[in-house]
């Protein structure tokens, strides 16, 4: 502990000396965003979440930055890793490509917990694109894009601090300096540091609520602006360390020969630098070239009780471009590349069915070429067309066609339609990693990397309308997508009593509806208020059962969201309350009863819950004060950890129908935070 305090004030002094000369206090002008909007400008359905949306709680990571959203739904892959998953069009969110200033990023080893990887703070805003996007990027975006975009370079923030404080012992510090050296090079430097020291266990089953966790985290991005080029690169480096499950776990001396008490333990650590690099060819910016590069090493070494699993990742991105904008209305993209992920896996399973050792070293990747072309009659039209042919490791050739049309005949009203074809390789175990906190034998093909394919179509309609203090801010949006795949990696719980079973989909169907409804407005100046409802009917079929809803994926979802601004955003009040539907169980948790010998899913159904949060923040000269809290209502789920009760009244690890995946709801109670963000904004040129 001393050394973590020690860091971030040197961290403090070291940037404050660097900043000192020219930052002096100064009169500040800012506009007011709006947290959470749908763009309007977008040829696609786009969901932004700004600034001003990621404080509206105490976002310590981008997993948690989602809450105001019935877009993406965020919630446990399992009861004792801590890792986070999200779902977005009623699908697993390794269908969404995360991207990272238009990068991809958290793919295999870094998918469990890539999410918990990028601090909240360090983000200038998030933007959720649905459907079939550009090929630009690759095609892995199945049921849509999240990109994240970072704090620049160029801000005029030499210093920015965060600190916050829950009341589950979690802590997390957060610093970025901006600074600029002349007029053509700049850079961001962000730190970043949480941990808990603490655990709780409030339902008294014996497990941790939540893991004892430890993660930092630096990054440097740099720019280099020239009227003849652009340069843009940096690295990041990460380590997390997180240990869950029972108090008194010892990964070394643990067996299944006796009762011990059983854990998690899992290390992970990240490397990894990018450059981008642009040239005009024409002075009014019309033609460029463009290169895109990307490198990261992952690690992780994990123990869950007596089983093992390491792996190692080295990947690589490579795009080149062109880009032609011949007049207003016609523009084109074209370029080549692709993305390489060199895999040493190691994994010693044992349950008490049976032994599995893996040892495996696989590379995956995929190259080709892709084409864009944009078309523009005026402010009313725009259609998009894009292709993208690729040779994918041990599959062949593919291609993936698009299609985006965007129709604004008044001002007041827009209409979108998209439809492509999403390609990526699956990674079994590292995509459904909550497959290892069970006491389950795996069977099938988790050692395979089958190329999963899917078609998603979907449309948006969006009306603006005038309402109070800003029209421009108003509007009520309705969409739907519906996501089909021809071939799958399914996981399935059910098929053999004990066992998870990975297979193809072999011509069996699944595919998924998402309906949703997005109302917002500026009823009285300074009051927002956002509504959305979004209705999924997601259905696969499993083997020897047939078509059947989706288990732990839920129906549907409301968000309302209300904000105030007092006058000159001294005092800001928010207040987000989500109602979470239903979803089907896995047959082995029909049965399952309650103290009292009730059955817990009667109907073979979780309850409907609400969650609630709110937050108050002050603001001063240079600072902010907030207070806020989560899940007030205090609603969590029982009985998460399924298997044999013995004497002690707590599960016994070690017995085959041991599960801690089975998670469809929070895992802790009421959860309140006090944190502060200092900002030293810099003297005016």
């Amino acid at each position: 502990m001393k050394n973590i305090i020690v860091a971030v004030l040197f961290f403090i002094a070291a940037v404050c000396a660097s900043a000192q000369t020219d930052s002096l206090s100064a009169i500040v002008v800012t506009g007011s965003q709006e947290g959470n909007y749908l763009s309007k400008g977008k040829d696609v359905r786009v969901e932004v979440i700004s600034a001003s949306g990621l404080q509206k709680m105490a976002c310590c990571n981008l997993a948690e930055s989602f809450e105001n959203s019935a877009s993406v739904t965020v919630g446990y892959s399992d009861a004792v890793t801590g890792a986070r998953q999200i779902r977005l069009l009623g699908l697993s969110g390794i269908y969404t490509q995360m991207l990272d200033e238009n990068r991809p990023v958290m793919r295999g080893l870094s998918a469990p917990f890539g999410l918990s990887y990028v601090p909240g703070q360090w983000l200038e805003s998030i933007q959720i694109a649905k459907g079939a996007t550009s090929v630009i990027n690759g095609t892995e975006s199945m049921t849509g894009q999240i990109n994240i975009e970072h704090r620049k370079p160029t801000d005029e923030k030499p210093l920015f601090l965060s600190l916050s404080c829950m009341n589950d012992t979690k802590v997390n510090f957060d610093a970025a300096s901006s600074l600029q050296f002349g007029e053509k090079w700049s850079t961001v430097f962000l730190g970043h540091a949480d941990g808990n020291f603490k655990t709780s266990d409030m339902n008294h089953d014996g497990f941790m609520d939540e893991p004892k966790a430890l993660q930092f985290s630096v990054a440097n991005r740099w720019l280099y602006y020239d009227p003849k080029i652009q340069i843009r690169f940096g690295a990041k480096a990460m380590q997390d360390r997180r240990t869950g499950g029972q108090e008194g776990y010892d990964k070394g001396s643990y067996t299944l020969a006796a009762p011990a008490p059983w854990g998690t333990d899992i290390t992970s650590r990240s490397l990894g630098g990018y450059l981008k690099a642009g040239v005009p060819l024409r002075e009014d910016q019309s033609a460029s070239v463009a290169l895109v590069a990307d490198w990261t090493y992952q690690d992780m070494d994990s123990w869950f009780g007596a089983t093992t699993y390491s792996g190692r990742q080295h990947s690589g991105f490579l795009n080149l471009l062109y880009r032609n904008r011949i007049n207003d209305s016609h523009d084109i993209t074209v370029g080549a590349g692709g993305i390489i992920d060199l895999y040493d896996e190691d994994m010693d399973r044992k349950t008490m069915a049976r032994e599995q050792i893996l040892h495996m070293k696989t590379r995956l990747g995929n190259a080709g070429v892709f084409g864009e072309y944009t078309f523009h009659m005026e402010e009313k039209l725009s259609v998009i067309a894009g292709l993208r042919g690729e040779w994918f490791s041990n599959e062949g050739f593919r291609v993936s066609p698009r299609l985006t049309v965007k129709y604004q005949p008044v001002d007041e009203m827009v209409a979108r339609f998209n439809i492509g074809r999403g390609l990526r390789h699956s990674t079994p175990l590292t995509d459904n990693i909550g497959v290892f906190s069970t006491g389950k034998y795996f069977l099938g093909d988790y050692d395979s990397h089958i190329l999963e394919d899917a078609w998603t179509m979907g449309g948006n309609m969006t009306f603006y309308f005038p309402a109070g203090g800003d029209e421009s801010n108003s509007y009520i949006s309705l969409d739907w997508f519906r996501t089909a795949f021809s071939e799958q990696m399914v996981v399935d719980y059910e098929h053999i009593a004990n066992a998870i079973e990975f297979y193809s989909l072999g011509g069996r169907r699944s595919y998924s509806n998402s309906f949703q409804l997005d109302f917002a407005a500026e009823p009285a100046e300074r009051l927002t208020v956002n509504v959305t409802a979004r209705y999924t009917d997601a259905r696969i079929e499993l083997e020897g059962r047939g078509l059947a809803e989706r288990p732990m994926t839920s129906r549907f979802k409301e968000v309302l969201n209300l904000q105030y601004k007092t006058n000159l955003n001294r005092w800001i009040f928010d207040f987000t309350a989500s109602l979470n539907g239903s979803s089907r169980v896995y047959d082995f948790m029909r049965t399952l009863t309650d103290e009292d010998g009730e059955l817990l899913y009667p109907k073979g159904r979780t309850p409907v819950y609400p969650m609630l949060y709110a937050q108050i923040t002050k603001r001063f000269r240079g600072f902010d004060i907030y207070v806020g809290a989560e899940n007030i209502t205090g609603y969590r789920q029982k009985h998460v950890i399924i298997g044999t009760t013995g004497k002690d009244g707590h599960v016994d690890a070690r017995v085959p129908s041991f599960d801690a995946s089975a998670v469809w709801g929070p895992l802790m109670g009421l959860k309140a935070d006090i944190g502060i963000r200092i900002t030293l904004w810099k003297m005016g040129r």
